[in-house]
């Protein structure tokens, strides 16, 4: 654990801190895929704010998670700005009459491969704040609701801006 202590790899906490870490890796390979700089600087935040989630999921002292992080865990700010970048992809995308295959172009499969890697993340951080009564998370599951809402709409974005068509299912 982040601070010390130590808990058994298969503990709810390492799961989910665990689970945010993959996502991280996620958004990185999709960061990777061209054009590199579609939406870099969003992308590198989210990163940021994903290690960030990761140090809060792996220290359960609310004290010692302050001082790792020099000032308050992961807020209402940031949720806002994911909600605040959906606000501007969103129209700029046809509107969805039926669900559509996660593919396309290199870009926006890895950026729907993120988005159901944070959806697993954040059943796992569900999991762990109903098994733990972890009162500190408040804002980390609806960051990760709303980012896996982002990937989604990143992805489409990506597909579209390449000229790749969406496949209906």
């Amino acid at each position: 654990m982040f601070g010390g202590g130590r808990v058994p790899k298969h503990d709810r906490r390492v799961e989910a801190y665990g689970q945010v870490d993959e996502l991280n890796a996620t958004i990185g390979f999709a960061l990777a895929q061209e054009p590199r700089t579609f939406c870099r600087e969003l992308l590198e935040t989210v990163q940021k704010d994903l290690f960030t989630i990761g140090a809060e999921l792996a220290t359960p002292d609310p004290e010692k998670l302050a001082k790792a992080l020099g000032g308050p865990p992961l807020g209402r700010a940031q949720v806002a700005a994911l909600e605040a970048a959906i606000d501007q992809y969103e129209p700029h995308l046809p509107a969805l009459k039926q669900f559509i295959l996660p593919g396309g172009v290199p870009k926006g499969a890895a950026l729907h491969l993120a988005r159901t890697v944070c959806r697993r993340a954040e059943r796992a951080v569900v999991q762990l704040h109903r098994a733990q009564e972890t009162g500190g998370l408040s804002s980390v599951v609806p960051y990760l609701n709303r980012l896996s809402d982002l990937l989604f709409v990143l992805a489409r974005v990506a597909n579209h801006a390449a000229g790749a068509s969406e496949v209906a299912w």
